[in-house]
């Protein structure tokens, strides 16, 4: 699945980035950047409904391609900028993050658990 691919699928728009050719094969759902820096191993796309740098910056340190922001959340101007840095898409959905995450699932992209 590409970015483009996550973004028909949520129906989100694109905040920022164009790197949406980019394969991603996992993704993860968390407002707990903690949990995202202990839990999470090779996830592409990172959903949240925080918004704030720490989000961005978590992503970068976790080598994420995109960002999916829920419930239709704003990211800052100072999140674009350092999104645009990092060169991690920005999107945002109206979705709720359970929705979200379930067409995701649903559409073949994986948490990246073992079964």
């Amino acid at each position: 699945m590409t970015i483009a691919d996550v973004q028909k699928i949520l129906k989100a728009e694109i905040v920022c980035g164009n790197n949406l050719d980019a394969e991603v094969h996992n993704a993860c759902g968390s407002d707990m950047m903690s949990d995202v820096l202990a839990f999470v191993k090779d996830q592409s796309v990172l959903l949240s409904g925080l918004v704030n740098t720490q989000v961005v910056r978590t992503a970068e340190m976790m080598d994420m391609l995109c960002i999916v922001f829920v419930r239709g959340k704003e990211p800052t101007a100072e999140m674009i900028a350092l999104a645009e840095e990092f060169g991690i898409v920005l999107m945002k959905t109206p979705l709720r993050m359970f929705t979200a995450c379930g067409l995701l699932y649903q559409s073949g992209l994986t948490g990246g658990d073992k079964q």
